[in-house]
């Protein structure tokens, strides 16, 4: 079907808006364990190692459905393939609500991470197909902004919610409440995109079928940009993940907040994150319209957010105070903000194969980084503090940036410039 060439700019940032709600109610959905883990893991009688299992079958399950999904977005149309997720993995948050006990839980969330893993792919190849170059950083922003929106949301809902009842049970409508939500945005998005306003990803030559399945994966992993981009990707993942795996515990059980407190700093901590994601986003695009090439706006962008979640070294070391959640605060700002930078090395590394690239470096970020979650839950076990295991994972993205300077040649930037 012809790909339709006659819509708008408005429209363009209309399709962004819609990502942005898809990645709000996926970042609900996989919250809503992390801001009500105190109780469950109170409820099932977990250890902090058992805590960590369920973020990590979520992560190993996410690299499969990364590597499967990621197929998918290039090869079928992502105006369908989209909502087929979307519905699936919000009937998994909405299970995870109806589980009687730990195995369950397990199922729901090994499920809810294999279904999730199909949003960033399909977003990918959407922010490809209806933006230009020099846009895409801030239509990334826009995107991982929603994470952020999403993650603000979760903590008021579950207040809302649960309040401070203290029955067994009360830490189930929030699941159900938030499972039931995602329908709505599937209907919605078959409205706004019509059949043809998404051009497909890859274009077969005649007759090579066969060899096109393979040639992809070769030359992903002859260019040295994909290691780069490999590093980059556990780095960042590895920072993002576990802070916000752990955030809730920490503050509870790390510091003496009570829940009430841990609910309200978390929305406080993910309206951070979200101002840092625009921000890197304006700033690369600033950069950018000044002259700057449009590669190295990047990679300045990344190096100014790497060094704000280094600051963790700085929150381990702090008591309970107004210091420690400024130093959260501004460390979340840096987490988010490095996502779109990175995103928009994934696009500009395959303009053919987006969803192919971002599903594969998906699985290695996930398969690198869920065992840290239940390492991090026996470090905590072992020494009854969080602060180690904290204080060490801030500094990781500037091993991705280390890795995007040495790795990716400098002859390639600027090529983007005029796109």
């Amino acid at each position: 079907m012809q790909h339709r060439t006659a819509r708008t700019a408005s429209w363009r940032w209309w399709i962004s808006g819609l990502l942005l709600l898809a990645m709000m109610i996926n970042y609900m959905d996989r919250l809503t364990l992390a801001n009500l883990s105190v109780r469950i893991t109170d409820q099932f009688q977990l250890t902090q190692e058992q805590y960590g299992n369920l973020e990590f079958v979520f992560g190993l399950a996410f690299a499969a459905g990364a590597i499967f999904f990621g197929m998918i977005a290039d090869r079928i149309s992502v105006r369908w393939a989209y909502p087929i997720v979307l519905v699936a993995w919000s009937a998994m948050g909405f299970a995870t609500g109806l589980t009687e006990g730990y195995p369950a839980m397990l199922v729901c969330r090994l499920l809810l991470g294999f279904f999730e893993a199909g949003n960033m792919p399909c977003a990918m190849v959407v922010i490809q197909s209806v933006m230009t170059g020099r846009d895409r950083v801030m239509g990334n922003s826009i995107l991982q902004s929603g994470a952020s929106i999403g993650a603000v949301l979760t903590p008021l809902i579950i207040r809302l919610l649960v309040g401070d009842n203290r029955e067994p049970d009360a830490w189930r409508p929030p699941f159900l409440v938030i499972g039931a939500a995602g329908s709505l945005w599937a209907v919605l998005w078959l409205i706004v995109v019509k059949p043809g306003d998404l051009r497909p990803a890859v274009q077969a030559a005649p007759g090579s079928a066969v060899p096109l399945r393979l040639a992809w994966l070769r030359e992903f992993i002859r260019d040295r940009r994909f290691w780069a981009l490999v590093m980059t990707t556990i780095s960042i993942n590895s920072c993002w993940q576990l802070v916000r795996a752990w955030l809730p515990k920490f503050l509870q059980q790390g510091r003496g907040y009570t829940e009430a407190e841990s609910l309200y700093f978390n929305s406080a901590y993910y309206v951070a994150t979200d101002v840092g994601c625009l921000l890197a986003g304006a700033f690369a695009f600033w950069l950018a319209g000044r002259g700057t090439d449009v590669h190295v706006a990047r990679l300045k962008t990344f190096a100014v957010c790497a060094a704000l979640t280094s600051l963790t070294v700085v929150a381990a070391a702090l008591p309970q105070g107004w210091p420690l959640l400024c130093v959260l605060l501004v460390i979340g700002a840096g987490s988010l903000g490095l996502f779109p930078c990175y995103y928009s090395f994934v696009q500009e590394f395959s303009s053919g194969h987006v969803g192919k690239a971002s599903g594969v470096l998906a699985f290695m970020a996930w398969m690198a980084t869920s065992p840290l979650q239940k390492l991090f839950g026996r470090l905590v076990d072992r020494t009854g503090s969080f602060d180690l295991p904290l204080g060490f994972i801030g500094g990781m993205p500037l091993l991705g940036l280390a890795a995007m300077l040495v790795l990716w040649p400098k002859q390639d930037r600027g090529e983007e410039g005029g796109k």
